[in-house]
């Protein structure tokens, strides 16, 4: 038998089979941050809302781990996360927050209306810090060890079974 004649059909057979095997796994969606594992950029962005401090790497390396949480008022889910955000603080998180490419009457009128969580809010008015920490979108939430290093990510809204899972890697990073 002539290999030519064979060789195309093994070669179509052959990716059929990657193909149904790439089809078979896990869709994953995520975009997941390469800085993990990672000291923070330095930033220094201004208070998003007066008489609030202001967000820049130094404030992350203290010694006291914390959460970093991305957000905007025009995000849905981040409405949604409000209620998860305010029992982590009630627990003892201590969380940063980034509002991304928002008005400060905006950001105020939202933290009126859902609750104000944050220790710090710092205004991203062009998303410079999120892509430079690895965020794909809001809402998301970091933990961020006492050294400002980038422990772990968790990628969209804090439901009530991520609370306990934050907590915990929250815990985790300042042991």
């Amino acid at each position: 038998m002539n290999w030519r004649l064979w060789f195309p059909i093994a070669a179509f057979t052959g990716f059929l089979a990657v193909a149904a095997y790439s089809l078979s796994q896990p869709k994953d969606d995520f975009v997941r941050s390469a800085m993990i594992g990672e000291k923070l950029p330095y930033f220094e962005l201004p208070s998003a809302v007066e008489g609030r401090p202001s967000v820049t790497s130094a404030n992350f390396a203290d010694g006291r781990p914390r959460l970093l949480n991305i957000w905007a008022s025009w995000c849905l889910p981040c409405i949604a996360e409000a209620p998860q955000l305010a029992e982590l603080e009630r627990r003892g998180a201590d969380i940063v927050g980034i509002a991304i490419r928002d008005k400060p009457e905006d950001i105020a009128a939202f933290l009126d209306e859902h609750g104000n969580p944050y220790s710090s809010i710092g205004r991203d008015d062009v998303s410079e810090v999120q892509l430079g920490i690895g965020s794909s979108g809001v809402p998301e939430t970091f933990v961020i060890d006492g050294d400002g290093v980038i422990t772990y990510q968790h990628i969209g809204d804090v439901r009530a079974p991520d609370v306990p899972v934050l907590l915990e890697e929250l815990r985790k990073a300042g042991a």
